[in-house]
């Protein structure tokens, strides 16, 4: 496995306070790494430094090293447009634009001066059909996309990001508001896209993370406590806080 993106010595302050105190992590293209550990402890924080979007943040102040295909992307001449599509995100609510779901896919395609029809209809069927959601939606693609469930909502915000097709894909809790069906049927395509894509998921969800993810990530207080495959971790931790984590006494 080749190392994509690599964070060292990652600190981020609110103002005066400190969020994320030195994480050290990198991460693997054609895998899923999971961020995991108690509500504010920092893991969607230091996910939302992976593609700037702290930068949106007044008064928020980021130093350490983020080397992404071995160049920073916190210095100054990075086209930020170009790293949020080569670095995309999922939020934890589905959020389709309130258009058809053919403009939502074709939405960052459209952005980067792509007009063709032709090209256009074969990329919202291959990003559909990689986000698993093409034979739902096929025959309504002129249809809003606000008007599906929650998790074909989500399944078509997947499809949006891939259309422009990105080396990693960010998700921030991308299952928390979906019923257990669709959560499966979101796992089930992150396993499936991983065969292409670096995956960086935050989860609350402990089964989740042992089902889906190659590494995981346990953060604490804003610190990396323990970084390690996700089967090794789950069955023997080598820290206590992480035992104890994994174990439900406390988060």
């Amino acid at each position: 496995m080749s190392i994509i993106l690599e964070t060292k010595d990652v600190h981020l302050s609110y103002g005066k306070k400190e969020a994320l105190h030195g994480v050290n992590l990198d991460f693997e293209d054609n895998s899923i790494t999971a961020l995991i550990g108690p509500s504010g402890c920092g893991k969607s924080t230091f996910l939302r430094c992976l593609n700037r979007m702290n930068d949106l943040i007044p008064n928020t102040t980021i130093t350490g090293s983020f080397q992404f295909h071995e160049r920073e992307i916190y210095a100054s001449t990075i086209d930020l447009v170009e790293l949020r599509k080569q670095i995309g995100m999922v939020f934890q609510q589905p959020n389709p634009f309130p258009f058809s779901v053919y403009e939502n896919v074709t939405y960052g395609l459209k952005l980067t001066g792509h007009s063709d029809r032709k090209f256009l209809d074969e990329q919202v069927e291959r990003a559909l059909k990689q986000a698993a959601v093409w034979d739902e939606v096929k025959d309504n693609l002129n249809k809003s996309a606000m008007s599906f469930s929650g998790g074909q909502q989500q399944r078509i915000c997947i499809a949006r990001l891939l259309a422009v097709q990105p080396d990693i894909i960010l998700l921030d809790e991308p299952t928390s508001a979906l019923d257990p069906i669709s959560s499966a049927q979101i796992e089930t395509t992150l396993l499936e896209l991983k065969k292409e894509y670096c995956i960086i998921i935050v989860t609350h969800n402990l089964q989740q993370a042992s089902r889906i993810a190659d590494r995981t990530a346990f953060m604490l207080n804003g610190n990396l406590v323990e970084y390690d495959n996700t089967s090794k971790m789950f069955t023997n931790p080598e820290k206590q806080d992480t035992s104890d984590y994994l174990n439900g006494k406390f988060g």
